[in-house]
């Protein structure tokens, strides 16, 4: 029983090692280097950073965000459901297809609220 956990706690090891390798090596070799304010600026390929304030991004541009991330989280979830949906035809059938077209039907239905409120009209 307790060789089963022996690939894991090998694996555990050489993370863990590795880690802290990469972390001694950092501080010893950062260590070495020098700081100037030529090397601690931004480089902006050849042209001297200005600091200003951020430009403002519309609301549209985070719902429009928001919606894609709604909408790719839907295939998410559609593309397991349709891998398997053969093989659960015969028993789960009809419990399997009536769960993903209510999924659907309610994601579908807060498109055509996001459309009717203009979520996806950028001239506005």
């Amino acid at each position: 029983m307790i060789q089963d956990y022996i690939p894991v706690l090998l694996h555990i090891i050489v993370a863990v090692g590795f880690a802290t390798v990469a972390m001694l090596t950092n501080l010893l070799v950062g260590r070495a280097g020098t700081r100037s304010a030529v090397k601690d600026s931004a480089y902006e390929c050849g042209i001297v950073p200005q600091a200003g304030p951020q430009p403002r991004f519309s609301v549209k541009f985070y719902l429009v965000a928001m919606l894609f991330i709604i909408f790719d989280i839907e295939i998410v979830f559609m593309y397991p459901w349709a891998v398997v949906f053969g093989e659960f035809i015969a028993e789960f059938g009809k419990v399997i297809l009536w769960s993903m077209l209510s999924f659907v039907v309610i994601l579908m239905f807060g498109y055509v609220y996001a459309v009717k409120k203009g979520a996806l009209d950028w001239s506005r």
